[in-house]
């Protein structure tokens, strides 16, 4: 089994899983923070609808610096979700032809020319999907705080028993 065929299976699984999530996003909500260090509501959703894109980038590229990202904007869910599902076809299809030795080659997180992270690109794929996990996570919160149901994401929720 190659590298990519290993992560597939759980790229796709938590693919749809956050799908789910973002589904339930409410759009008239964007600006709302549980806290005032907190990303805004429509910040985080929209993070999570461009982070399956940074792997497209992971896998084609050597870099990403963030001096360069483009800012946050509050964008509805339907266009957030439309975003989502592009990053994740376009990711899925890049981890798909990712040889093992594409898996070797290191990557680097950059902020202008200062390197925040470098690390073979098979580590960086694999912590980016927990990185997405992890802000996933916080968006379940955030909807439980604004009494949206949960889905159900590893097993059921308070609000959804399958």
């Amino acid at each position: 089994m190659t590298i990519a065929e290993s992560l597939l299976p759980e790229f796709d699984h938590e693919m749809a899983t956050t799908r789910k999530l973002l589904e339930r996003v409410p759009s008239e909500k964007g600006t709302w923070k549980p806290h005032p260090k907190s990303f805004a509501l429509g910040h985080l959703a929209q993070l999570l609808a461009r982070m399956p894109g940074w792997m497209t980038a992971m896998l084609r590229d050597t870099e990403i610096n963030l001096a360069t990202y483009p800012g946050y904007s509050i964008e509805t869910t339907p266009s957030l979700l439309a975003a989502f599902d592009r990053n994740v076809r376009a990711a899925r299809q890049a981890l798909a032809a990712a040889k093992d030795a594409d898996f070797t080659v290191v990557w680097s997180l950059k902020h202008g020319d200062r390197v925040l992270m470098a690390l073979p690109r098979r580590d960086v794929v694999r912590t980016h999907i927990n990185h997405l996990v992890h802000h996933r996570g916080q968006l379940s919160v955030y909807l439980r705080l604004n009494d949206v149901p949960l889905p159900s994401i590893y097993g059921p929720t308070a609000d959804e028993r399958t």
